[in-house]
């Protein structure tokens, strides 16, 4: 059996040692390197060929959002960050993944602690499932824009009367929605409701790094907190992001649906309840399933649903999942989904503020 070659990157050797430790001990992976910056791993990624990369993102003289640039122009490989909960190391790590890294993927602590063992265990797990993903060269690119081309894929979601538009989205998804978000206008007529699964602890920088990026105001969910529109509510640690009968946000603590708490299912069905046809679903990038069984309550409330395309899904499989149950009304290039939403008209219960943008007034 082929093994997954994997190249460790971190300026602890501490932190290092610990990696290759929990890496090697299962006996499908091996580790053929071990970088303490980011020149040397850059220089060993095209030396070595590894599978997949671990990637450290605050170390001296090039740090990992710099090797992830490079290693993505140069010789691309699947790189999964591995980083600590630091709302400054977070930062740079999303920017890494918007550079072509797939995950970020929290750092295992201390052996002794009560949970080590699952955390290793998901480091490993991620380590394996995205060493299996093709990646292209990335180049240098403008900031996102809704290319005039894709005019046709904007009205295609012209026909609903649209109250909340609500995401699910995993591996590859913050880079989705980084792009998403940083598109739609800042006038932007409805709620937006996220499902993102990541590692424990990381949701409150991931909301802070939307936020600094989009003109719409993004912002952790709050418990019992009104809907108001251009406003982007991201689901907390180990709560379901659900709403209430009056439209007003719960955060449930619920049992986990296909082992997700956030679930993206949940999301959904709840949606469906509280805005019927209002609701507009959309399901991103990820390994897995979840959110597709959410889908059906959305079409059984004649609401519409949205599958990123395999083109651009960097884990076709939530999305894939989607199409395969017949439960995407609109399958689309990540583009063109900015342009679907960017044009949905504004449902009853959403009205028009003035010019003034909304993130300044819900401030």
């Amino acid at each position: 059996m082929k093994r997954i070659r994997v190249l460790v990157v971190d300026d602890s050797p501490t932190s290092r040692l610990l990696l290759v430790e929990i890496l090697r001990a299962d006996d499908e992976i091996e580790v053929v390197g071990q970088a303490a910056d980011g020149f040397q791993a850059v220089e060993m990624v095209k030396r070595l060929r590894p599978d997949i990369v671990t990637m450290d993102v605050q170390m001296p003289r090039l740090d990992g959002f710099g090797a992830t640039k490079r290693i993505m122009v140069e010789a691309p490989t699947p790189i999964l960050i591995t980083t600590s909960v630091d709302p400054r190391a977070l930062s740079v790590s999303l920017e890494a993944v918007r550079m072509g890294a797939l995950a970020v993927q929290a750092k295992p602590g201390d052996p002794r602690a009560p949970g080590f063992d699952e955390e290793a265990s998901e480091l490993v797990r991620q380590v394996k499932a995205m060493s299996q993903v093709k990646v292209v060269r990335h180049y240098e690119r403008e900031p996102a824009r809704v290319p005039a081309a894709h005019a046709s894929s904007a009205a295609a979601l012209h026909d609903v009367p649209a109250e909340v538009v609500a995401i699910a989205a995993s591996t590859g998804g913050p880079a989705a929605l980084h792009r998403i978000l940083t598109t739609l206008p800042a006038d932007f007529p409805v709620p937006i409701l996220v499902v993102q699964h990541m590692s424990r602890g990381f949701g409150p920088g991931f909301a802070g790094w939307l936020d600094k990026a989009s003109p719409l105001r993004v912002k952790l969910a709050e418990d019992r907190e009104a809907l108001r529109p251009g406003t982007v509510y991201v689901a907390v640690d180990d709560h379901h992001l659900c709403l209430s009968p009056s439209r007003r946000i719960h955060l449930s603590t619920a049992p986990a649906v296909g082992g997700f708490r956030p679930s993206g299912t949940v999301l959904f069905e709840s949606v469906a309840t509280a805005f019927g046809r209002g609701a507009v679903a959309v399901i991103l990038t990820g390994m897995g399933r979840d959110g597709v069984d959410g889908l059906h309550a959305i079409r059984r409330a004649g609401g519409r649903t949205v599958a990123e395309s395999e083109a651009t899904a960097v884990i076709y499989g939530m999305p894939a999942a989607a199409v395969q149950a017949g439960l995407a009304d609109f399958i689309l290039p990540l583009d063109e989904v900015c342009a679907a939403l960017a044009g949905l008209p504004v449902g009853s219960v959403s009205r028009p503020v003035g010019s003034v943008s909304r993130k300044e007034l819900n401030r």
